[in-house]
Order: structure tokens, then sequence, then C-alpha cells
């Protein structure tokens, strides 16, 4: 039997030959959100997440920020998962996280600090069954944005019984205790990693997290339409291959 380690190596190795079928798209129309939104609800009620709804739809004001990044990621054209990606920055101060765990995160916004906040992580439930990949697929996501953005956190809400996966996997460790967020039933904690520190042990360790400078413009650079203040210590963005 595998260790669980092997398992997710050889989970993300499978995830690297899947890339080519992978099209990362930015909801962007009513339509394309509404089935995001759609998606969050099914995810959510099969968890026991959110209670049953008629409007069988979750979203939230963060989705409309200008901070605020939500894909949905299509293998072979076909919508899997979703993740909302949100950055914050000394200006830019709203995210779920941000509203969850103010007293731990607006302190070192202050500081300057830029992190990357990915919410609303999300799998089709008959779809993650026949792709056991799909997690580590939506989650280099966040890890482009890291990236892209140069960021100084990559950031997690985690329900309590996934936080040793996380630890283990992805190198975060918890930094505040579970509270309940809103919408949900069930409490998530905050768990954060060091990217400038650990960037380089995962990216050896999983080479489907890497990415190229094109790719992550195409997926973040919105042709200026939201300007994620920058900076000024900034150094130009490395290219992984």
């Amino acid at each position: 039997m595998q260790s669980s380690a092997r398992s997710v190596i050889s989970a993300v190795g499978r995830g690297a030959e899947l890339l080519t079928d992978v099209d990362y798209h930015l909801a962007e129309t009513d339509a394309e959100k509404e089935q995001i939104y759609n998606l969050r609800y099914r995810a959510y009620l099969r968890e026991g997440a959110v209670r049953e709804s008629a409007e069988a739809r979750v979203t939230d004001r963060y989705d409309e920020l200008p901070n605020a990044w939500t894909f949905g990621v299509y293998l072979r054209g076909q919508l899997c998962s979703s993740v909302r990606i949100s950055v914050l920055t000394s200006e830019w101060r709203e995210s779920t996280s941000a509203g969850v765990f103010p007293d731990i995160l607006l302190p070192r916004l202050d500081r300057g600090e830029v992190m990357i906040d990915p919410t609303r992580f999300v799998a089709d439930p008959d779809q993650v069954k026949r792709v056991p990949e799909l997690p580590y697929l939506t989650t280099r996501l966040a890890y482009m944005a890291c990236e892209h953005f140069n960021a100084d956190l990559g950031l997690a809400i985690v329900r309590p019984e996934h936080q040793a996966f996380y630890r283990r996997v992805f190198l975060h460790e918890t930094i505040a205790e579970p509270r309940l967020v809103p919408g949900l039933t069930k409490p998530f904690g905050l768990m954060a990693a060091d990217f400038p520190t650990f960037r380089k042990k995962v990216f050896e360790r999983y080479p489907i997290m890497r990415s190229t400078a094109f790719e992550r413009r195409m997926l973040f650079g919105r042709g200026g339409q939201r300007e994620i203040p920058q900076r000024s210590s900034l150094v130009p963005e490395a290219v992984h291959v």
C-alpha cells in the first residue's frame, strides 16, 4: 500500500498529464458566473456545509470586488471545479479571510504584506470521483497567483479535519482557530504559508504547480481592467517552464 505522501505525489504526477486537457477560465459573463454559483451549491450541499435553498446557488459580495478573480476549471470542455482568488494588499483589504479573521490579517496588511486568499474552492461531486487530480489542478491557480503578484503569504480557509493534509502537502501552518464563515454551517480555521520560503520546495516536489509568466499574465492581467497596487520593492517575475 502506498503511503499518503506517495499517493499525493502520484496524483500530482497524473495531474500533469491532464494539463493539456485543462482550461482555466475567468468567469466574466452572467451565464459563466451562474454556472459556478450552482456548482458551489451542489458541492457545499453534498458536504453539509450549506442548507437546502430553492435558489440552488452560493455567492457573496466578494465575488464582484475588483481584487477578486473567480475561475472555472474545465476538463475537456466541462466545468469540473472552481476557486476564487482574492489579492490582499494594504490598499485592497476585502476578502473572505480578511472578513472572518480581521484581527489576524489586517495588521499584516498594514505592514505592507501581499496575500493571496483562495476561497470558494469547490469540485463537482461526481467529477472528483472520476478525476481525483482535480484538487491539485485547481489549487495550481493559487500558486500561480502567488507567483504573479509576488505574494508574501498564501492563505487557506480549511476545516479542522483537513488541516493535517494542508500542513503535510502544502506546508501551511494554522494561524487562527476555526470560526464560522458567513453563509456556511461549519467552522473553518485559517492556515498560511510563507510563499518566498516554501516556493522552491513546493515547486521541486510538485512540478505541476510551476507556470510561465505568459500563462500568469493571461489569467490575471485583464488588460488593465483591475489594477492591483504593486509594491515598489517587487522584483521582476521569474519564468518557470
